[in-house]
């Protein structure tokens, strides 16, 4: 497998200009569907609205409706929905892996409890249905609730996954194709659907094939990045002792000292920085991130291929720049 050759990243400022103007209607649209009047469930929207992240599903959606002709005004509340399971989604998984800060802010369950955190989760879930349901949107509702339910599938995957070095490629595929690429399609086939509905299976393969790649790009980084750049501490995954795509491949290439090495590490409560390091150079030694590049390359060539069946626009050519970012990314 050859690594497809790209030229210098596109920014997601960039990606973001054919819609940005509807993105800030977005969020105007998070905000108003989220509002309450009980104290407490205010503050904590505050918090996430604040904490809320670079909007790159609803572009997404919003971009997958101009290329297939939606209407004006059409996209905007299933954008703010998309946006909203997807917060949802980042509130329980901080508070199933007790994580202390997201983006470099403290998390629900952090400032709160972690009760706080999944009632939360459950709030957003709820505001975003109830949305789509005052829409009339049927369609729609379906699709999303699909991938929330993917998605709930997947993170009971992602526990079983923990101290799991026997975890094989085929199950992490299929993780990550229910934690990360069932909502990215998602939100791709609901812009399809408020548009030219005949483009939504079109639309949803393409955004099944940039959420494999934008995942195994963001797990790539957890062994390439740095804290001040991703905004969590490089070697976060290994902390946790989660196993994906790069240490998987590792594991098969390793020698019987190097499997010692990683089988002990995997036993520690809190590793040290040095031990993560150690285990990041066996998994670049042993061709772990060359191997993850390429097979994110590949689901980006598959995306690529996808768009190829629409016609083409600004908003398709954003689209592929959105390939582009996904797997190129520093953050």
């Amino acid at each position: 497998m050859t690594q497809a050759v790209r030229g210098a990243p596109p920014t997601l400022q960039s990606i973001q200009a054919p819609v940005r103007a509807r993105l800030d209607q977005v969020g105007d649209e998070l905000r108003r569907i989220v509002l309450s009047d009980f104290q407490l469930i205010e503050e904590v929207n505050q918090h996430l609205l604040f904490l809320q992240g670079k909007l790159f599903r609803p572009t997404l959606l919003l971009l997958a409706g101009d290329a297939t002709g939606a209407e004006d005004g059409t996209t905007l509340t299933p954008a703010a929905v998309v946006e909203l399971v997807h917060l949802a989604t980042l509130v329980h998984d901080d508070a199933v892996d007790h994580s202390v800060l997201r983006r470099g802010l403290p998390t629900v369950n952090s400032i709160w409890t972690h009760q706080v955190a999944i009632i939360m989760g459950d709030y957003l879930y709820s505001r975003a249905i109830s949305e789509l349901t005052r829409l009339g949107n049927v369609e729609a509702l379906g699709v999303l609730a699909r991938a929330a339910n993917e998605m709930s599938v997947g993170e009971m995957r992602q526990l079983l996954s923990y101290d799991a070095l026997d975890f094989s490629e085929e199950d992490y595929d299929r993780l990550i194709a229910a934690k990360t690429a069932s909502l990215m399609s998602a939100a791709c086939e609901m812009g399809a659907l408020a548009g030219d509905a005949g483009y939504r299976e079109t639309m949803a393969r393409f955004g099944h094939n940039l959420g494999m790649a934008f995942q195994i790009a963001d797990d790539l980084l957890d062994y390439t990045g740095t804290e001040d750049v991703t905004g969590k501490p490089t070697g976060h995954d290994l902390r946790e002792r989660k196993v994906t795509l790069p240490l998987l491949v590792a594991l098969e290439r390793v020698d019987d000292a190097e499997e010692a090495l990683i089988r002990e590490f995997f036993t520690r409560v809190d590793p040290s920085d040095e031990e993560i390091q150690a285990v990041v150079e066996i998994v670049e030694r042993r061709g772990g991130l060359e191997y993850a590049r390429d097979r994110a390359a590949f689901f980006a060539d598959q995306a690529d291929e996808a768009l190829a069946e629409i016609p083409d626009g600004p908003a398709v050519r954003a689209l592929r720049d959105a390939v582009s970012y996904a797997v190129d990314r520093q953050r």
